[in-house]
């Protein structure tokens, strides 16, 4: 092909190996996931409360002391309720354009700190738009999804804290448990930013912000090896590029950038159309809905959290139906029948916790080339928000009106991501971060929106001078 590009189908594989200061960067990094799973987890169980529902929300605490012609599906049913716990993440939703620039201009170690002491102040500038992209740049490339794992972890254990906190200020003399449990969510805020103040800057974003020396220098640390040199000239090479794009915003929109927008729409969506946030935010409730007492609620959204997606959720939708029907008419469940709820949700939560809860996040991270990178995650977070608000502010409503058949609305949109991913998501395993065009290239169908002269990855291209 005279004056084509010729795209090599093998991976580069750079020197180094897993270094203790990379780990306990990306764990201390990952923390970032506690505020992001602590407010997830924490809502639920405050709405629970009935000291907090008699203050806040009256007139659903009436609802649920009303007597057994009340449809339990719809006991809970309150717009304001649903704002409550939703409201974060329209403020979440605005800040992760703003997360953009500052991540493109601060650094990635700095956007974390700036995070975490804004949501000390009652603001959410998220976390969770800068520590992927900290982990995947920060991982040696055959380790990237491993590490980028610990914030997921961090998630379920900001989830798993939180029903924990719940579950204990709950039994507070003088209905003041749920003060305790939202205040305590300047914890790991406090761990973040402190932890921020530490971190080294990645190679990525000094490179980025002009200090190339001082980037080899990390690179070596991290590394564990002074062999760095390929490794630092592909990361150069992709800031210079970089470096030509005025707005990434407008640059993203480009065909040769179609794979990753489209990933980064549809995953954070897809994620969201899992339901997960429906167990996760409203667990309590909902085991209150189909019957739990108010303890016994927030004990069960402990046992998810310890357990932290479509024939589970027919078995859940199946298993409601047969007990409250489409009237929703207050019976009684058995410990036993309660118990088969529970270990169905429990399977579900563990499914989704290896599979789209860590990928959901992991494969944003690392597909977007260095040019992009800031604004592909912004764009990735704004998607995940925006869907986590529409879903935590409907579900009540939903359920109000659509009952079991709700878990099997989940159940279809499973079976659709799961065949987008198998045939549209390509592996991106051991592959460096700044090669992932070269595995876009070579997809049987993203790669038409990739033209050869927009492979720009060190020696991976060259000009064939045949004629």
């Amino acid at each position: 092909m005279a004056g084509g590009a010729i795209v090599s189908t093998s991976n580069k594989q750079y020197g180094g190996k897993m270094t203790s200061f990379v780990l306990l960067a990306c764990i201390m990094a990952s923390s970032g996931g506690l505020i992001f799973g602590y407010d997830i987890g924490i809502s639920g169980g405050v709405t629970s409360m009935d000291s907090f529902l008699e203050r806040f929300f009256p007139s659903v605490y009436a609802k649920q002391q009303a007597d057994s012609s009340t449809s339990q599906y719809c006991k809970f049913d309150s717009e304001l309720l649903t704002l409550f716990t939703s409201s974060l993440y329209v403020a979440a939703l605005i800040a992760s354009f703003v997360a953009s620039s500052v991540t493109r201009v601060s650094g990635r170690k700095w956007s974390m700190l700036i995070g975490g002491v804004t949501f000390l102040a009652g603001s959410a500038l998220n976390g969770a738009a800068s520590v992927p992209v900290y982990l995947s740049e920060m991982a040696p490339a055959n380790l990237r999804g491993t590490l980028n794992i610990g914030f997921q972890f961090m998630i379920t254990i900001g989830i798993f804290g939180a029903n924990l906190i719940n579950y204990g200020t709950a039994s507070i003399k003088g209905g003041w448990g749920w003060r305790v449990s939202l205040g305590l969510a300047a914890v790991p805020a406090i761990i973040m930013s402190v932890g921020a103040f530490i971190l080294p800057d990645t190679p990525n974003s000094l490179i980025e912000r002009g200090y190339g020396e001082e980037a080899r220098q990390m690179l070596q640390k991290i590394r564990g090896t002074d062999d760095v040199q390929e490794e630092y000239e592909d990361l150069v090479a992709a800031s210079e590029e970089a470096k030509t794009i005025k707005s990434p915003w407008a640059n993203i929109l480009q065909s040769k950038y179609r794979p990753q927008l489209t990933m980064a729409i549809l995953i954070p969506f897809f994620q969201q159309l899992t339901g997960i946030n429906v167990i996760m935010f409203y667990a309590p409730v909902l085991f209150k809905t189909i019957g739990f007492g108010g303890e016994a609620s927030l004990a069960s959204a402990v046992i998810t959290g310890i357990v932290n997606v479509f024939a589970t959720c027919i078995v859940v939708g199946t298993l409601i139906a047969f007990k409250f029907g489409v009237s929703g008419e207050a019976a009684e469940l058995s410990k036993g029948y309660a118990s088969f709820i529970v270990l169905f949700i429990c399977v579900y939560v563990a499914a989704f916790a290896w599979s789209w809860g860590p990928l959901g996040w992991l494969v944003p991270s690392e597909i977007f080339p260095l040019e992009i990178r800031s604004a592909g995650q912004s764009i990735t977070v704004s998607v995940n928000m925006f869907f986590t608000f529409v879903i935590a502010q409907v579900f009540l409503l939903a359920l109000c009106h659509l009952k079991f058949g709700l878990f099997y609305f989940f159940a279809g949109w499973v079976v659709i991501m799961t065949a987008f991913i198998y045939f549209f998501l390509p592996e991106t395993k051991n592959v460096p971060i700044e090669e992932i065009i070269l595995v876009w290239k070579r997809h049987w169908f993203w790669g038409k929106f990739i033209a050869d002269e927009d492979i720009h990855v060190g020696n991976h291209m060259h000009k064939d001078t045949s004629a």
